[in-house]
């Protein structure tokens, strides 16, 4: 019987301390192929000057294809437009369980090289995944801007 019990709460155990079913539905969700279908700025209306991933300009990434693979969250992703690079950027990617808000968890993506080793040591950029399902997903990054909050929002489409 003691080592029923034993067994019983080693098993709890692990299994808390195990990714939620939540985050792992969002992992097998984000799996495929996504395209960048525009970047607003809800709060702030009209057009600005908006670096992001300190790679390109938000026109760049309009339109741009992302690929994630859930099973190693590696993926790529490819900037289009005119005056813009076209080249494979590599990243890894995670959903942050720690800042779990109501069901909405932070989404951390940190570039690499193309053998997936970091290039910005232990940076990377925490976005919020702020909406998530089968065919769309929405990302907000929080920025400061004049010494005010700026909300940046980048709206997928999945192409599966």
């Amino acid at each position: 019987m003691k080592k029923i019990l034993i067994l019983i709460v080693t098993a709890t155990f692990l299994a808390s301390c195990g990714t939620s079913k939540v985050a792992k539905e969002a992992r097998k969700t984000f799996d495929g192929n996504w395209i960048l279908t525009g970047v607003t700025y809800p709060n702030n209306p009209g057009d600005f000057n908006v670096t992001l991933f300190n790679e390109a300009s938000a026109s760049c990434f309009r339109n741009s294809s992302w690929d994630f693979v859930s099973n190693n969250n590696r993926g790529t992703y490819s900037v289009t437009g005119s005056g813009c690079d076209g080249d494979t950027n590599y990243f890894i990617w995670s959903i942050d369980e720690e800042n779990n808000s109501a069901g909405v968890y932070d989404f951390l993506l940190k570039p690499t090289n193309n053998n997936y080793k970091s290039t910005t040591g232990n940076q990377g950029f925490r976005l919020n995944l702020k909406s998530l399902s089968e065919s769309n997903m929405v990302w907000e990054q929080t920025v400061s801007l004049d010494g005010s909050p700026f909300t940046i929002r980048m709206n997928f489409v999945k192409l599966n």
